[in-house]
Order: structure tokens, then C-alpha cells, then sequence
């Protein structure tokens, strides 16, 4: 039904998420951003076990938009490897979905 996407990432901080929200509404490459968290990710890196307190940010998008945003997203990201995954959005109200394709640039 709907070439909407939501890319998720994480940020170390609270405010390097606020950041990369803005950005990505400015330059209309997601028409929502939500942040959520702290939220404590595991993961190998390195050679080690890492535990990490972050916010996960996802931004509602299109698969159109997903190529330059994940670009705008490694452009402003502290990160060497940041997340960048995007998820398909199966059904969703057609006023919102609309709303979604249209705040996107």
C-alpha cells in the first residue's frame, strides 16, 4: 500500500538527538521524528562487549527519501558506524500516510 519507511538510529545523548531531529525536518527528509529513551544497547564492538546508555531515533520517511537521509544522518552523526535501518510501514490511516508523502522533499 505505501512507500512509507521508519529509519531508526541511536545517538549518545539526549541532545546529539534533538540535533539530528531538527536537521532531518529542516531539511524535509522525514515528516516525524520521535525520540525515545534512555535506552541501553549491547553490542560487539572492537573486540569487546559493549554496554551503552542511548536514545533511538525514528524518523517517519519514504524509501525515496531513505538514500539522502541516510546520508544526511552519516553527514551529522558522532558515530563512526552509525545505525541506519530502515523499516517498512505495512498499512497505516490514509489521511496520515498522506500527510507523511507530503511533508517529504
Amino acid at each position: 500500500m505505501t512507500q512509507a519507511i521508519v529509519v531508526q538510529t541511536t545517538t549518545g545523548s539526549s541532545a546529539d538527538a534533538e540535533r539530528l531531529a531538527e536537521i532531518i525536518i529542516q531539511n524535509a527528509k522525514g515528516a516525524c521524528v520521535q525520540i525515545a529513551g534512555p535506552v541501553t544497547s549491547i553490542y560487539p564492538w572492537q573486540g569487546a562487549i559493549q554496554k551503552e546508555e542511548e536514545y533511538l531515533v525514528s524518523i517517519k520517511t519514504t524509501r525515496q527519501a531513505f538514500s539522502s537521509l541516510a546520508e544526511l544522518i552519516r553527514l551529522h552523526h558522532s558515530y563512526d558506524v552509525p545505525e541506519i535501518i530502515a523499516i517498512p510501514i505495512v498499512d497505516g490511516s490514509s489521511d496520515y500516510m498522506e500527510w507523511l508523502v507530503q511533508s517529504i522533499s
